[in-house]
């Protein structure tokens, strides 16, 4: 049996009242900041929570804008995970910015009780990643960020509907930045990204600065970016967005599956699963002893599993200049020798899933 890590082809298979919706909205011409984003952005903001949603290109520059909007730029330190994509990294940096890296917990997110001793003078915001459909531990983080006047943006690209104690991640911060990119668990057909945030004036800048800084067609206010969600995508977002929750329902179901048969298996480890979090399984990970030959049985078994990531973010060549040396973060680099991500989408079969499992429980069993 084979089975597939992507899911976009059976995402989209069944859509055929979205093309006809899609034909509709050609024949408007209305491509840039149209009607139909305007109603994604409301409808986005009654999803998650919030006041506002405003579209923008990427989840990158959600990051990017936000951290703009609340005045980061050159000589700024901004305290982020150590273990993140290299867009949340991408993102400061291309302000000007610092990142100041803190070492992760075995939920994948930054260990919030690290984060004290790298506060400077310089630090001006903090970026928690809600890595893996997890969230960092917001309830800790906001006093610290208090104590030290300090703006938070949320990354949670991977985690939209996750939360803690029913508060959705995305709105304990100043904004929350999300991702529609095709392999997140609302996904649109090219780049996209949402910021929300429930600050009215936050909200208009943000709008001004994915927009050029037009406040009109002839009156350029601030000097912005070129960071619009394009229209033609949220008639797609339009179509998939009531399905979200159901879609987040059914990654949280195959994960408990998956929990439930390798908690048996002598070699794997399950991360913990805080019981007041709603972890909502972009990615569905486990530790694993002999990881790489893991894998490589997998693979060789047709099941396209994944690492994410094997070599940590800080100790990417392109952030050599930060001056971080492998080992600066144990449990991250701990973290990349032993993770390994199964497929845990909502279109995955049962029968499916047993093969990945009895494939893994083969493993162990014959090393």
């Amino acid at each position: 049996m084979k089975v597939r890590y992507s899911y976009l082809e059976q995402q989209f298979r069944h859509a055929d009242d979205l093309w006809d919706q899609l034909k509709k909205f050609v024949g408007t011409g209305e491509f840039t900041l149209g009607p139909p984003l305007v109603e994604f952005e409301n409808k986005f903001a009654e999803l998650i929570g919030t006041n506002h949603a405003v579209g923008v290109n990427s989840g990158t520059d959600a990051i990017k804008l936000s951290l703009r909007a609340l005045g980061i730029g050159y000589g700024d330190e901004v305290i982020t995970a150590a273990n993140t994509f290299i867009a949340t990294v991408g993102a400061i940096a291309e302000l000007g910015a610092k990142p100041v890296f803190v070492d992760c917990d075995d939920t994948f997110c930054m260990d919030v009780g690290k984060i004290e001793a790298v506060i400077t003078e310089k630090t001006s915001a903090i970026v928690p990643v809600h890595f893996a459909g997890y969230m960092t531990d917001m309830p800790k983080l906001l006093p610290l960020a208090e104590k030290y006047n300090l703006p938070i943006v949320e990354d949670a690209c991977q985690s939209i509907l996750g939360a803690i104690d029913n508060k959705n991640a995305g709105t304990w911060g100043r904004t929350g930045a999300f991702s529609l990119h095709p392999l997140k668990n609302i996904n649109v057909w090219a780049d996209g990204g949402v910021i929300v945030t429930n600050e009215d004036v936050l909200a208009r800048d943000l709008k001004l600065l994915r927009n050029h800084g037009l406040l009109d067609r002839d009156t350029v206010t601030v000097l912005g970016f070129n960071s619009r969600l394009d229209t033609i995508q949220a008639v797609v977002g339009n179509w998939l967005l009531p399905q979200a929750f159901d879609i987040s329902e059914k990654r949280i179901a195959n994960a408990n599956y998956y929990d439930e048969n390798f908690l048996q298996v002598e070699g794997l480890r399950i991360p913990r699963r805080p019981d007041s979090f709603r972890i909502v399984y972009h990615l569905y990970i486990v530790f694993a002893e002999r990881r790489d030959a893991l894998l490589q049985h997998c693979l060789d078994a047709g099941i396209e599993a994944k690492i994410h990531y094997p070599v940590p973010i800080y100790q990417q060549p392109a952030l050599s200049y930060l001056g971080y040396k492998k080992g600066d973060f144990p449990v991250s680099d701990q973290h990349g020798k032993s993770m390994i991500s199964f497929p845990c989408d909502q279109h995955l079969r049962k029968n499916e899933m047993d093969y990945i499992i009895e494939t893994v429980k083969e493993f162990y069993l014959n090393q």
